[in-house]
């Protein structure tokens, strides 16, 4: 299977593809950069950014370090995390509020946590997390899959808005599991921090497939027309495996007009 180099980036810390339909264009960030990308075309953002998603208005909202911000100039919330935490991955669910996790510079385990936002309210879904990564939901709505990424564990909850019942789906013994992405059969992809490759696993949990990647530190992923995108090793790479998903879940803005402005530009 051919892996190709879409974007020779040399980003720090290249992550968080996501592929904006509406606005024809992959987005992904370079945290430590503090850069967002649209397609290869990079953008300052005066600080680290953990995670980005389009808006159902054509702009992006951005996962800086310490808020919630829109790439055009707009804060929208303060992060309530301490000045050595940071925002890490996030992702809208299938009501377009944006689910964003932290992390510890130092990676302290128990600082972490995982948030909901929905425009109006910032609000804690799960805490005592070390590295709070990859996320998506299942196509038909009723699941939400999860990594931690220090227990080597993909987790699934049952998900009807809010999320229950939280289990192991699967469990990883190469690298350590960093970014999801959901494919159009419900498989999930899961790139490998430290582990050179993604790995599909089935709707039961088997693994499926494993895709060599000429990365070691293998990020996150992404569906693009039909390719899956790879970040790692600070480049952006592309491969057909023979399986669409779905694009970016849009975040749909209802954010309060009184908000403060940002130099996230």
């Amino acid at each position: 299977m051919s892996v190709d180099l879409l974007i020779d980036a040399h980003a720090e810390l290249a992550e968080g593809p996501r592929w904006d339909a509406a606005g024809g264009r992959l987005l992904w960030v370079d945290i430590e950069g503090c850069k967002l990308y649209v397609n290869d075309r990079a953008v300052s953002v005066g600080a680290r950014v953990g995670a980005c998603a389009p808006t159902d208005s054509g702009d992006v909202l951005l996962a800086l370090q310490d808020r919630l911000a829109l790439l055009s100039g707009e804060t929208l919330v303060r992060c309530p995390w301490p000045a050595d935490v940071r925002a890490n991955d996030g992702a809208c669910d299938p009501q377009g509020r944006f689910w964003i996790g932290s992390m510890a510079l130092d990676q302290r385990p128990g600082a972490a946590a995982l948030y909901r936002w929905d425009g109006v309210e910032l609000v804690q879904q799960l805490d005592g997390l070390t590295i709070s990564n990859g996320i998506v939901w299942s196509p038909d709505e009723t699941l939400m899959y999860f990594v931690d990424t220090p227990t080597k564990r993909i987790d699934v909850f049952d998900y009807d808005g809010e999320i229950h019942e939280r289990r192991t789906f699967a469990t990883i013994d190469r690298g350590s599991p960093d970014g999801l992405a959901i494919d159009d059969e419900g498989c999930i992809w899961v790139a490998l921090y430290g582990g050179g490759a993604v790995q599909r696993f089935t709707p039961d949990g088997t693994l499926d497939r494993t895709v060599e990647i000429p990365a070691t530190n293998v990020t996150a992923c992404c569906f693009y027309d039909g390719s899956l995108v790879v970040t790692g090793d600070g480049q952006v790479w592309i491969t057909d495996v023979g399986v669409g998903g779905p694009a970016a879940q849009p975040f749909r803005s209802t954010a309060p007009s009184d908000a403060d402005d940002t130099s996230a530009r």
